[in-house]
């Protein structure tokens, strides 16, 4: 690889870095000015944030990238496992690969 994409991944790394910790650091500092250790001193807008942004990334996932009737379908069929999978479990890593899976398999198949 040459120095130019080096340097690139080595920024986007940093900047991926920092708007993960500040965050993080910004809430410890504020919980101890608080002195607490409960949701007490979390401003509402962070404690929304969380949920908004699952929402809005599982919106975005169900619109296929390609607008084919094989990947519509592998949407739906995933779709449906993974609703399948987490009322079986309630857990999140068991649905989200049983959904990987039936896309992938429905796609690979439907093409």
């Amino acid at each position: 690889m040459t120095v130019e994409l080096w340097i690139s991944v080595g920024v986007i790394a940093l900047f991926t870095y920092f708007l993960r910790a500040l965050p993080f650091f910004w809430m410890q500092r504020r919980l101890k000015r608080h002195n607490s250790a409960s949701s007490d001193g979390v401003p509402a807008w962070l404690i929304v944030l969380g949920p908004a942004m699952i929402s809005a990334m599982f919106g975005v996932s169900l619109v296929p990238a390609s607008n084919t009737a094989s990947a519509w379908l592998a949407t739906v069929f995933g779709t449906a496992l993974t609703l399948c999978v987490w009322y079986r479990t309630r857990s999140l890593s068991w649905p989200v690969f049983a959904g990987v899976a039936m896309y992938a398999i429905v796609l690979v198949i439907a093409t």
